[in-house]
């Protein structure tokens, strides 16, 4: 192996940096992976890549970019006790404390920690280079069944979605709204399909992802943002609106319209991240019995059970990939996610590649 690696990193300005650095070396309880993909999240784009925004969760402090990684343990370091070299695993994109509340539920996301809570790619160096380390408790096993860039889209876009729709519950007697039809959107529609769900509508505004979500079966009925979009959703449902909506944009008006689309006793959830929204309480909420869900990432323990379902359901997320990119053209790949005319896109090496 090689003394030093190439790393991506983002200064803000809507670009990105190559730089070679050493490949690190593993500490206790830690393990030195060989990065095979990693993909680019929304919430890159949005709060690093064009500008640095947030402090604490959302504050990048200028480490290797990238919290969306999967690869092959090459080296294990003291202490590990489950996972050895050569095991395929996903990276659970934020390590906690590990004995706060919510660490102890699984939700590292939610750490309670300043000291200890550091997410991968953002307060400590992530999965845009050849090699990166995590922490042991951080991995969740990806079987043989599933790609290294099926496991990419677990770390965060999939395990997203699957925590926001176990939340609202999806079955046979649910028609389903989908605002926003980005890479966060189509894993919804997709999990949506195989949880049952008896017609899915998505609303977008880029005609790419439109058609990415009909070309892959992920919608039923998709619809260009406008203002009539609450009367459309109801004439594809008899009139009622939907049993259950999932907003993946952040955009006030189409969160507006998912909570105003959704039918009486029905059930909403927000994943995507940002943005405002305003609504009458009373009319679009009280008097129609809706129940409104916020739902930010997800547990390890879900995350588990959700790599298990997609063996099950023979169900691969890498399908959402458009556009795959080797690290050295990581520049081009963050260009184009930031451009929204694509679904997925990630940075691979090795048989990913392929």
């Amino acid at each position: 192996m090689n003394q030093t690696m190439t790393a991506a990193f983002l200064p803000g300005d809507s670009t990105v940096q190559m730089r070679t650095v050493p490949v690190p070396s593993p500490g206790h309880g830690e393990v030195l992976l060989r990065v095979k993909a990693s993909t680019i999240c929304g919430s890159d784009i949005r709060c690093i890549y064009h500008e640095h925004l947030g402090n604490g969760p959302e504050g990048y402090q200028g480490v290797i970019a990238g919290h969306e990684p999967c690869g092959q343990i090459v080296a294990a370091g003291a202490g590990c006790r489950r996972f050895k070299t050569g095991d395929r695993v996903i990276v659970y994109h934020i390590s906690g404390c590990g004995v706060c509340n919510d660490c102890r539920r699984g939700y590292m996301i939610s750490c309670t920690s300043a000291q200890y809570r550091r997410a991968y790619g953002w307060q400590r160096d992530g999965g845009m280079a050849e090699y990166m380390i995590a922490e042991e408790k951080d991995l969740i096993a990806l079987p043989d069944a599933l790609s290294y860039a099926d496991g990419a889209q677990v770390a965060c876009g999939f395990g997203t979605v699957y925590e926001g729709l176990t939340k609202i519950g999806i079955d046979g007697n649910c028609a389903v709204l989908i605002t926003g039809l980005g890479p966060v959107g189509l894993a919804a529609g997709a999990l949506a399909r195989k949880l049952g769900a008896i017609k899915i509508i998505g609303i977008d505004v880029v005609p790419e992802r439109m058609r990415i979500a009909l070309d892959l079966g992920l919608c039923d009925a998709v619809l260009a943002s406008g203002p009539d979009n609450v009367a459309e959703v109801r004439a594809l449902t008899g009139g009622f609106g939907v049993e259950r909506a999932v907003d993946c944009s952040a955009n006030a008006a189409a969160r507006a319209t998912a909570i105003r689309a959704t039918r009486k006793w029905g059930k909403i959830v927000f994943l995507g991240e940002g943005g405002t929204v305003a609504i009458n309480p009373s009319p679009d909420m009280i008097h129609d019995q809706k129940t409104l869900y916020g739902s930010w990432v997800t547990s390890t323990w879900l995350m588990e059970e959700l790599v298990e379902r997609l063996v099950r359901w023979n169900l691969h997320p890498a399908d959402i990939i458009t556009h795959r990119f080797p690290l050295e053209r990581a520049g081009e790949a963050y260009a184009l996610m930031a451009s929204g005319k694509c679904g997925k896109v990630a940075v691979c090496a090795d048989e990913e590649l392929k």
